[in-house]
């Protein structure tokens, strides 16, 4: 029985110039990775952790690796695509979901040199792991304590990637093997003018990205806020009837969801991204995609924000709701063009797949002298 009898759903890659899949060079590798079912890759609007795989697949297709994607059936991620779930499950698709995607995408990659697993569940199920393909983890989520003493006992010799060194730094127990910070494709995002007159949210509409906190600081700076918010589930709506809803009006308008050219617009015209979280973010996606706009960062000092945002000179980091207001009035002082330049030194795609390249050869170099060291264990 072959492949296509098990999953049904497997596909070459879409859109994919002829000759792009021929067999790569022995310098280059075959890379399975296994992206969450929830959303597509690349994601239709809204998707931090989809747009990055999308992007690392994409970059390293063009350095002439291979990648085969486990994901979900809409995905239009121009690789070799394999899958069970015809759709994306949604983010209310619940823990089963995941556990049944990372478990098909290990059994269905056997064929590759690495893995590279991006699902929540998967570096927790040693049983399901090939024992002959190494594995590498990225973990994506904010590091609960229940979750590190699982990976703790779990993940075994895989090679755990962070996301931000602050990420790291909140479960020191862990095996990090590197942090890897997120890039994106910067011709994508031009750089704008700021000229639109109003500062911008963009993110989730959920009290951790704090919107009824970005609404005080507009309501204190004298400016108007565009809030771009993905709105899904029950405790995102519930969030906005009860709290956001009666804030607006008077300067404070909800957009709705946006993507794409729209959302790259309003990155461009904004005065600055307005990002006032109060939890342990590990990374936060958006700020490095208002920078590569020139676009300042308004933020608190936490989580990776302190990583990405340079006090003073690409955005202001604030301690409280008062002091992110009178920060407002001090973005003349911001250059926006070495915004896009630090943007550029450091958050580039090419910096990311090139460091993912390093993880990968040194998860396979380790994989190799371990596998020599138990052959000559056994010869002895």
């Amino acid at each position: 029985m072959g492949f296509s009898d098990v999953y049904p759903y497997a596909r070459e890659p879409v859109g994919a110039p002829a000759g792009a899949f021929d067999p790569a060079p022995d310098e280059h590798l075959r890379i399975g990775m296994i992206a969450p079912p929830a959303v597509a890759v690349p994601p239709p609007v809204y998707g931090g952790t989809e747009s990055i795989i999308d992007r690392l697949a994409r970059g390293l297709t063009a350095r002439g690796h291979e990648v085969v994607l486990f994901t979900v059936g809409d995905s239009t991620c121009p690789v070799e695509q394999r899958f069970i779930y015809p759709t994306a499950v949604g983010t209310n698709g619940g823990v089963l979901t995941d556990i049944l995607q990372a478990r098909a995408g290990y059994r269905a990659l056997a064929d590759v040199d690495l893995i590279h697993d991006h699902t929540l569940t998967g570096p927790l199920m040693p049983t399901v792991r090939p024992d002959d393909i190494p594995v590498a983890a990225t973990l994506h989520s904010e590091l609960s304590a229940g979750y590190v003493s699982e990976l703790r006992k779990r993940a075994g010799d895989i090679s755990l990637v962070a996301i931000s060194h602050d990420q790291r730094r909140s479960a020191p127990q862990l095996n990090v093997r590197a942090v890897i910070h997120h890039g994106i494709d910067l011709t994508e995002y031009p750089v704008g003018q700021g000229d639109g007159g109003y500062l911008l949210f963009l993110g989730r509409m959920h009290p951790d990205k704090g919107v009824h906190r970005a609404i005080a600081v507009a309501r204190q700076s004298g400016r108007p806020l565009l809030i771009a918010a993905k709105m899904w589930e029950p405790e995102e709506r519930l969030y906005f009837a009860d709290v956001v809803q009666p804030m607006l009006g008077n300067g404070i308008e909800y957009i709705g969801q946006v993507g794409g050219d729209e959302k790259v617009s309003l990155l461009t015209h904004a005065e600055a991204l307005v990002n006032p979280i109060r939890w342990r973010e590990p990374f936060g996606l958006v700020m490095i995609e208002a920078l590569a706009c020139g676009t300042p960062v308004l933020s608190f000092a936490e989580g990776a924000a302190t990583e990405i945002v340079e006090d003073g000179v690409t955005g202001f980091l604030c301690h409280d709701v008062a002091g992110m207001a009178r920060a407002v009035d001090r973005l003349t002082e911001i250059d926006r063009s070495v915004c896009r330049s630090r943007c550029v030194d450091r958050f580039s795609m090419e910096h990311m797949i090139t460091r993912h390249v390093s993880l990968y050869r040194r998860t396979l170099q380790r994989a190799a002298v371990a596998s020599e060291s138990e052959l000559l264990t056994e010869a002895g």
